[in-house]
């Protein structure tokens, strides 16, 4: 369950996200050490910074970065997810989906129970179906519903028969997600992803947060698809998104 200091926090992101973007002062999120169960979880410090062409964020924690992933459990419901997460105020138009849906954020994801990269061959077999378990990346727009948990999130489902505007590298799965095969470095207590972005710079000051979290497939695989039902770490401690992008 979540811890119940973050489900306030956690429906406000959504008022963030379509409210009027105020800069905030650049800078990197250092966090409080030994707030997780597990160090691989435990967030250190969180950033994003950007450059001509891109974005870059960060992520240290307490030790062995990316070592914990999920049990598998041999099928897609009720399966398990663990990511590294920068929920952003960024809109998520910036990435093609439509205006003002929601938390766009970058996640590093594992789940060995199913494969969301459909255009990548992440562990190199030939074989494109088969990858989830190695450590990928995914933009997600995340909302808050109570068939989640009270206050908790979920990443956006697409109702049946809407047809949303949505990125080139969408994987064909019912929620607002994109797979867009940036490869994330896993290097000691560092989690690093660059991604291309136009006029990245612009974005300097704009706020985020780092989070570490699972999350679960629906057991009956429809909606809500994919809920967050367990928060591990939060880089701010409240979720208010006090970084600014450098």
């Amino acid at each position: 369950m979540l811890n119940k200091k973050l489900v306030v926090p956690f429906s406000c992101l959504l008022l963030f996200a379509n409210a009027t973007i105020n800069i905030a002062h650049s800078h990197s999120i250092k966090a409080e050490k030994n707030n997780a169960k597990l160090a691989t979880f435990d967030i250190v410090n969180a950033n994003i910074e950007a450059s001509d062409n891109g974005l870059t964020f960060t992520m240290s924690v307490s030790e062995k970065a990316g070592m914990s992933t999920p049990t598998p459990t041999g099928k897609l419901e009720g399966s398990r997810v663990f990511s590294y997460v920068w929920p952003t105020k960024i809109d998520s138009s910036s990435v093609g989906f439509e205006k003002g849906q929601g938390i766009l954020s970058m996640a590093i994801t594992s789940h060995p129970d199913f494969d969301d990269t459909p255009l990548f061959d992440e562990n190199a077999d030939g074989n494109l179906a088969n990858d989830g378990t190695v450590w990928h990346s995914h933009w997600v727009v995340l909302v808050p519903d109570n068939a989640c948990g009270e206050g908790a999130l979920k990443v956006k489902d697409i109702p049946a028969g809407n047809n949303p505007k949505l990125p080139l590298t969408w994987p064909g799965l019912p929620i607002l997600i994109d797979s867009p095969g940036y490869s994330p470095i896993i290097d000691g207590k560092q989690v690093t992803v660059r991604v291309p972005f136009n006029n990245a710079k612009e974005l300097r000051g704009i706020g985020f947060d780092g989070v570490t979290a699972g999350l679960r497939v629906n057991e009956s695989a429809h909606a809500p698809l994919l809920c967050v039902v367990n928060v591990f770490d939060v880089a701010s401690g409240d979720l208010s998104l006090p970084g600014g992008i450098q």
